[in-house]
């Protein structure tokens, strides 16, 4: 088996663990409000995460080298994680997932300001048709944008923006800093907001929070695997195999069937989003490539989150080469 097809399966089997993940908070959250969700699942992510971070022999401190950037990526994580976990009690898995495949072409647009990326006609189109996908899921005018419409497309915002500033901070802050400070925003976020919303739980509902923190992490595991075993151009498009999921687990388990406008979308954002990776992948066609470093996954913020930039150096360490036209 070669590198390549080592890391789709990798990767393959991440995303199905994600989508699984998903699908166990759409169905906690027809009894248990999200905030307490997110709360029980961070709780039972700690340790997790606790074991990964004992292995980290790198010398320093928690403090970070760059608190605003640490403190804006904190809050995005924050406030995208919760936002995902609304969005997935409250409506269709099919769509959420195709307005959070929106994260890469916001990342794209988001590297413009803050990594310095070039962005030629070629990718801003795909951009353009991708976010036109959106608006055909979303249909403005034509149904009554629910919260948890606006929900999921905040979780696709903030997911990019935190990605991004992972991109550019990644290699100069410790991991431990990027893990540890949004798992505590999260957990204390959603505890100062839980005694708003808390309701007993029954041994189930407190067996599936643990399920999402260990499921969460297994997938960041899997992906780790997966971009170590073969190239990113070939790892980064197996994000879209969620679709798949989100409907075989929408149909089986919950009584979803997507209409043909979320397909009809979904499939525009998919092929401009997988276009944009292609692009990337070409030698020269961009300085910092900040789709493909992008190796988080949007609505899991139970776990831990990758640092790219830690192995690939600053942004703009690659050299100052001219971009090709894209």
């Amino acid at each position: 088996m070669t590198g390549n097809v080592r890391g789709a399966v990798f990767a393959l089997l991440a995303f199905a663990a994600f989508a699984t993940h998903d699908a166990v908070i759409k169905g906690l959250g027809g009894g248990l409000a999200p905030v307490q969700i997110l709360f029980f699942a961070t709780l039972f992510g700690f340790p997790l995460v606790g074991l990964m971070l004992m292995r980290d022999r790198t010398d320093g401190t928690l403090v970070p080298r760059h608190p605003w950037w640490v403190a804006l990526r904190t809050l995005s994580a924050a406030v995208g994680g919760l936002s995902a976990f609304y969005a997935f009690t409250v409506l269709p898995l099919a769509q959420v997932y195709a307005i959070l495949f929106a994260s890469p072409l916001l990342i794209t647009l988001m590297a413009i300001p803050i990594l310095g990326e070039r962005v030629r006609l070629r990718r801003g189109l795909a951009v353009l048709v991708g976010l036109g996908g959106v608006l055909i899921v979303l249909r403005p005018g034509g149904a009554e944008l629910s919260p948890g419409h606006l929900a999921a497309l905040a979780a696709a915002v903030f997911s990019a923006l935190s990605a991004i500033i992972v991109r550019r901070i990644g290699g100069i802050e410790r991991s431990v800093v990027l893990i540890i400070y949004p798992m505590m925003a999260n957990f204390l976020l959603t505890g100062a907001l839980l005694p708003l919303v808390y309701r007993p739980m029954s041994g189930a509902e407190m067996a599936g929070t643990a399920v999402i923190a260990v499921l969460g992490f297994c997938g960041m595991m899997l992906v780790i695997l997966a971009y170590r075993s073969g190239e990113a151009v070939i790892i980064a498009p197996m994000q879209y195999s969620q679709i798949l999921w989100a409907v075989f687990f929408g149909a089986l388990f919950f009584g979803e069937l997507p209409d043909a406008l979320t397909l009809l979308g979904a499939a525009v954002v998919i092929a401009s989003g997988t276009y944009i990776v292609l692009r990337e992948g070409r030698a020269g066609a961009s300085r910092t490539r900040p789709v493909l470093a992008a190796r988080s996954r949007a609505g899991t913020p139970t776990a831990p989150v990758l640092t790219p930039g830690s192995e690939a150096g600053p942004p703009g360490a690659s050299g100052p080469g001219r971009p090709a036209d894209d």
